[in-house]
């Protein structure tokens, strides 16, 4: 059965838009290639518009919390990973557009050093970036990789699932938090009985879910998983100062033993109306695991800089290639 809402999220998807922007007693508007646009009719009842298709769980969440996420398929196929909330406007949503099929690495433009992780038997990789930056979409596009050639056990914990797997040579399970499993912590402590080769979690949100992701790869998994940062060095911070003072130690001879690489990426305009991502890449070494050891954080990028032969780059050498390759526009970034 088709809803009112899936006409608009429709048209949306055939603008090629990344996001679309629902609010009370406003028009529609659409992230096309970083910008915003308003397009068709205001709408008054934002709430009815959406009701038909939240699921209960996540109208008590919006009725106790003023807000909530899901995923929805529209009655074309299409996905859309939708936050509803509360304003002192009324009812107003944020959706992100999901690509109906899952990208290749070389689709994206992944670097090979970043392609290759998904040959890696255990350790931790992080993705990390700013809201919108595409860190799902690599981490997806890693992880189908992994789907296409490997004989594993692949499992995800996801708040909502975005993209939809079918398991090729591998064995996926994608479980949703909230209707799968209580939160992040609870189904990577699940996920340790449940014989995984590789787990990926959604997000690091705290510190449970970061020890218990730490230890999973410490204990011969291969873990991926997402935080909200811009570098590697701050990615390496923010883990150890979710933990206690009296614990930090400890935690940073565990993740210099453990982590493999952290991608720091950002998507910039291009030339032709699409955006165009940026990395940087800092893969371990002996050096790096020793700095973390010794909480020398702030000498990672000076590394980085060196590290080319290992497949390393700085975003400042990764924007600067764009550049140079063309794909982006020069004034477009500082």
């Amino acid at each position: 059965m088709g809803y009112l809402i899936d006409d608009l999220l429709h048209q949306a998807a055939e603008m090629n838009a990344s996001d679309l922007h629902i609010s009370e007693n406003g028009p529609a508007v659409v992230r096309i290639s970083g910008m915003l646009s308003k397009f068709g009719d205001m709408i008054s009842d934002v709430y009815s518009l959406f009701e038909p298709i939240v699921p209960a769980r996540q109208k008590n969440m919006l009725r106790e919390n003023g807000e909530c996420d899901f995923a929805y398929a529209d009655s074309f196929g299409q996905r859309f990973r939708i936050n509803l909330y509360r304003s002192t406007d009324g009812y107003n949503a944020a959706i992100r557009i999901i690509p109906e099929s899952i990208p290749a690495c070389d689709e994206l433009g992944l670097p090979e050093t970043i392609q290759k992780f998904s040959e890696l038997p255990n350790g931790l990789v992080l993705i990390t970036g700013v809201t919108g930056s595409g860190k799902s979409t690599t981490l997806a596009a890693i992880l189908n990789e992994i789907n296409q050639n490997r004989a594993v056990h692949i499992l995800t914990l996801e708040d909502p699932v975005e993209y939809k797997f079918h398991s090729a040579r591998s064995l996926v399970h994608q479980r949703e938090i909230g209707s799968d499993t209580i939160n992040f912590a609870s189904g990577l402590r699940a996920a340790l009985r449940e014989n995984p080769d590789v787990i990926a979690v959604g997000e690091l949100r705290d510190l449970e879910t970061i020890a218990i992701a730490v230890t999973a790869a410490e204990t011969g998994h291969l873990v991926f998983g997402t935080l909200h940062t811009r570098s590697a060095a701050e990615t390496v911070d923010r883990i150890i100062d979710v933990f206690p003072e009296q614990q930090q130690r400890q935690i940073r001879v565990q993740l210099a033993g453990c982590l493999q690489a952290v991608v720091s990426q950002q998507l910039l305009p291009g030339k032709h109306g699409e955006r165009t991502a940026a990395f940087e890449i800092m893969v371990m070494t002996t050096a790096l695991r020793n700095l973390i050891r010794e909480g020398k954080t702030q000498q990672m990028e000076s590394y980085i800089q060196t590290g080319s032969r290992y497949g390393m780059q700085t975003m400042e050498a990764a924007v600067s290639g764009l550049k140079k390759e063309g794909k982006i526009f020069v004034n477009n970034v500082n």
